[in-house]
């Protein structure tokens, strides 16, 4: 398996409280996220990684000297969406394996990639059925079929929470670039790379995984980062 990790983004829900870092450059357990995710990445096997990057990328790229990777920019982060950070990395995308797709702003604790690479499905994405209340993108699933998706989700309409983690198998990443490209002809910059697939749900369902019970957090509010911290803290130092 090989992984794209987006990194291009500003975050700016919590923005003002990390001094002009990207969200993946923050402290975990004395190093930054992104270094966390990638050590983690690469315990598993999965050693080819490509990252796209915008907003102030010096201090991602600072942050990962000494690693092999594939380096993507996207300029035009600050007027488009991770669909367009996904054009620009296009050409890393081959069928000749399958792909993990992450937000590097996304903590997971290794269990959760385990149980990525050991799922079969595709497109595979990884929701949490623990958080509904508070949910910030929400998922409807039954029988593990994406139903309905989005923000505006009512508690009742819940099912969980996307976590921002996604596998596309080897066997449908030309379906995915053929609907990427026609999305990007569309002048659709403003939507998600995820769009790809909720937006052709009806021609390729739209696999959920729940991985209730397992840690994870998006650096989306401060509360967020610290959850991260509080559950470092008590996993290593106990």
């Amino acid at each position: 398996m090989k992984a794209l990790l987006m990194a291009a983004g500003v975050g700016t829900r919590i923005s003002r409280y990390l001094n002009g870092i990207p969200k993946c450059c923050v402290p975990v357990n004395n190093v930054s996220l992104i270094k966390y995710t990638f050590e983690m990445l690469k315990r598993k096997g999965i050693h080819d990684i490509a990252i796209v990057t915008g907003y102030k990328q010096e201090h991602i790229l600072k942050q990962l000297e000494g690693y092999q990777y594939t380096h993507f920019e996207n300029p035009f982060f600050d007027v488009t969406n991770s669909i367009a950070s996904t054009w620009f990395a296009q050409e890393f995308l081959n069928a000749d394996d399958d792909y993990m797709i992450m937000n590097a702003d996304v903590f997971v604790e290794e269990a959760v990639i385990d149980i990525l690479l050991q799922a079969e499905d595709s497109p595979l994405f990884l929701a949490d059925s623990t958080r509904i209340e508070g949910a910030d993108y929400k998922f409807n699933w039954q029988e593990n079929v994406l139903i309905k998706y989005g923000k505006e989700l009512t508690a009742n309409e819940t099912t969980g929470e996307y976590v921002g983690i996604a596998k596309i198998a080897a066997r449908d990443i030309e379906f995915c670039k053929s609907v990427l490209n026609s999305l990007i002809q569309q002048q659709k910059h403003s939507y998600w790379w995820e769009d790809i697939f909720y937006r052709s749900s009806d021609i390729k369902p739209v696999m959920v995984k729940d991985i209730k019970g397992n840690f994870w957090a998006e650096v989306d509010y401060i509360e967020d980062y610290e959850r991260i911290k509080a559950y470092v803290a008590e996993k290593y130092y106990g």
